[in-house]
């Protein structure tokens, strides 16, 4: 494991193996930081059975955050209000998504390829995940998005790639999420199954978090991706 500043994002990156041929690109929640999914990687076992995986835990940058106060914490973007499919920091999240395009360009660069790379994002990390894979100039192996909803969702015709949507979508959520309501959620699997995205939707008895069977469905889910690819 080692701490490093990577193209403006400081990340955490662990290895489970030497020469990484896949890599994960996990983004947290508002508020949170890099470390709040490094113990996923342990429980992805079957993922990482007999291949060298590297995950990449970015810090979102530190801003003020209006339904907050104006507190400042770790945040993709701010949330202006809260309605938090309309009221969008449009800036914000440009700015977020041209940070996590350089670390998948430098994954890229380091030799693993977009059809090897996931992009996985919880709650607005979830929505930054969707945002930029769909934008994609490369198809990447697939995009976790969980417990969050599309941005712009009015838009996706504009702003999305015929490369980016041919990447397949996991999509996570709880059933009595108070922060993200599943609602949200489920219209964005729908309006992407209606762009011609291949979505896997399930929602699980629990809040604004991730449950266990969840974390199941994303081992055998990103094991699949990669099989995909041999």
């Amino acid at each position: 494991m080692s701490h490093l500043e990577s193209n403006e994002l400081e990340c955490i990156v662990t290895e489970t193996g030497p020469d990484p041929s896949c890599s994960v690109i996990w983004l947290h929640g508002l508020g949170a930081d890099g470390h709040d999914f490094e113990p996923i990687v342990p429980q992805l076992r079957q993922a990482t059975a007999g291949r060298s995986v590297r995950f990449v835990f970015p810090h979102a940058p530190v801003r003020p955050v209006t339904v907050n106060g104006g507190m400042a914490m770790r945040a993709w973007y701010d949330i202006l209000g809260f309605d938090i499919a309309r009221d969008q920091d449009v800036e914000g999240i440009a700015d977020s998504q041209a940070r996590v395009q350089r670390l998948i360009d430098r994954e890229i660069e380091g030799g693993v390829p977009a059809a090897r790379i996931v992009l996985a994002g919880f709650s607005q990390g979830g929505a930054i995940a969707l945002r930029c894979g769909l934008a994609q100039r490369e198809t990447l192996a697939g995009v976790i998005a969980l417990s969050c909803y599309l941005l712009d969702g009015d838009g996706l015709s504009r702003w999305s790639t015929e490369a980016g949507r041919r990447a397949p979508v996991f999509m996570g959520h709880g059933s009595v999420d108070p922060i993200v309501p599943m609602a949200l959620g489920r219209h964005a699997a729908e309006a992407l199954a209606a762009a011609d995205v291949e979505v896997q939707w399930q929602a699980w008895v629990m809040q604004h978090g991730v449950h266990p069977d969840e974390i199941t469905a994303i081992d055998r889910w990103l094991d699949a991706r990669w099989r995909a690819e041999r």
